[in-house]
């Protein structure tokens, strides 16, 4: 009975991850323009159904090979459940679900790093070297760089073990990462930097970017949720409790930061905080008491403000926020176990920056040899012409909106 209920819990936080990619989806067309509408859900939908298959294929046994050595194991291609004497289903797989489900759950966190890239690089990276730098950055770099933690690596074996309980580092930052560095290879869109200084280029539906965030708050329940791995009673109320306080609190700070700084009420900033907060308690949500969460969710709030105007100094142009979000709150949250919670201490601490350090390492060369390879031989950003008039037009030959069409440059 008890593993049945485990196993229904696991399920359904999957479901809940799942419904994630919907949230992403609508917040990156809702902060940008409208003609680049359908490039973005074409990447989205591209990634969750390419990204489940390679999942399958090869990226479930790179991430959990078994016995190996700490940096890079394989059990095979495919899946093949474990089976008992009988012939049947194993059980007792694991404390509390089984095979299939643990592959289920996996899998829609596989996709969400590169969703996070989509989001940085949108509206002037051409579709198919994205599609590529999927195929390989899902596929093979994510699934070795999770092994290294979640797959019983070098970091879990530390004596001290490096802590990250859903992934603010092994899925946040493995996204940020990529998508700091696809962000400098690409360059900023036309009209983002006019005299060195930056300009606001306007989301097209806000109402919907406001509803992406809602969502992802919504599946987040499952990501942290799911990360107990059992139904719990007590890790799993307290871990929905510190996330949603993180929320709220990120949230709350990111728009008081943004309003002190700025004299106005930006709404944008208030559902990138909320996300923020989201990100930096991932990686300690069952650690954490309520008053640490709120803390880490403020923290992880003002530090929206900051990055934003950072990466806009750099002359780095992210529509939507992505490496903010990810990555700075990612690498906040994961040093965050080391200073609040059950973990708190300077052992745990430099465990933490030890794995902050490795999956820099991996996650920026990786990725830079990827998208500079494209660079040089296929190309990886669209004409001047394609980009003002819309990647809709030009690399899908529709409008996501035909019968509402604005003229914008």
């Amino acid at each position: 009975m008890e593993v049945t209920i485990n196993n229904v819990w696991m399920m359904i936080c999957t479901a809940l991850v799942f419904f994630m990619h919907l949230g992403f989806a609508f917040l990156e067309i809702g902060l940008t323009r409208q003609k680049n509408t359908l490039n973005i859900l074409f990447k989205n939908i591209f990634i969750i159904t390419v990204g489940l298959l390679l999942y399958c294929l090869v990226g479930f046994n790179l991430m959990y090979p078994g016995e190996f050595n700490g940096f890079l194991g394989f059990a095979g291609f495919g899946l093949e459940a474990p089976l008992n004497d009988a012939g049947t289903l194993d059980l007792g797989y694991n404390a509390g679900y089984t095979y299939w489900t643990d592959f289920l759950f996996q899998g829609m966190f596989a996709a969400t790093a590169a969703t996070i890239v989509s989001g940085a690089v949108a509206e002037r990276m051409k579709l198919g070297p994205f599609m590529i730098f999927t195929l390989v950055y899902v596929g093979l770099v994510y699934p070795i760089a999770g092994s290294w933690k979640w797959g019983g690596g070098f970091l879990q074996t530390l004596e001290t073990p490096f802590y990250d309980f859903a992934g603010s580092t092994l899925v946040h930052s493995v996204g940020g990462w990529a998508a700091i560095v696809a962000v400098f290879l690409l360059g900023s869109r036309i009209g983002k930097f006019k005299d060195g200084k930056p300009q606001a280029i306007p989301g097209h539906n806000i109402p919907l970017a406001t509803a992406g965030v809602l969502i992802l708050w919504l599946g987040w329940f499952g990501f942290n949720g799911g990360s107990v791995l059992s139904a719990d009673p007590e890790l799993t109320s307290l871990t929905l409790v510190t996330t949603c306080l993180a929320a709220a609190a990120g949230g709350v700070v990111s728009a008081l930061v943004s309003t002190l700084m700025y004299k106005n009420f930006d709404l944008t900033m208030f559902l990138n905080g909320i996300l923020g907060g989201l990100v930096g308690i991932t990686a300690g949500a069952d650690q954490m008491s309520p008053m640490d969460a709120i803390i880490i969710g403020a923290v992880a709030g003002a530090l929206i403000v900051f990055a934003v105007s950072f990466i806009d100094k750099l002359k780095l142009d992210d529509p939507v926020g992505a490496i903010a979000v990810h990555l700075i709150c990612g690498i906040w949250g994961t040093l965050a176990v080391g200073i609040f919670g059950n973990l708190a201490g300077f052992d745990q601490f430099l465990s933490q920056l030890i794995g902050i350090g490795s999956y820099a390492v991996i996650c920026l060369i990786s990725s830079f040899l990827i998208i500079f390879t494209l660079k040089k031989t296929m190309g990886i950003r669209v004409s001047e012409r394609e980009e003002l008039e819309g990647l809709d037009a030009h690399e899908h030959g529709m409008d996501a909106y035909p019968d509402f069409r604005l003229n914008e440059h």
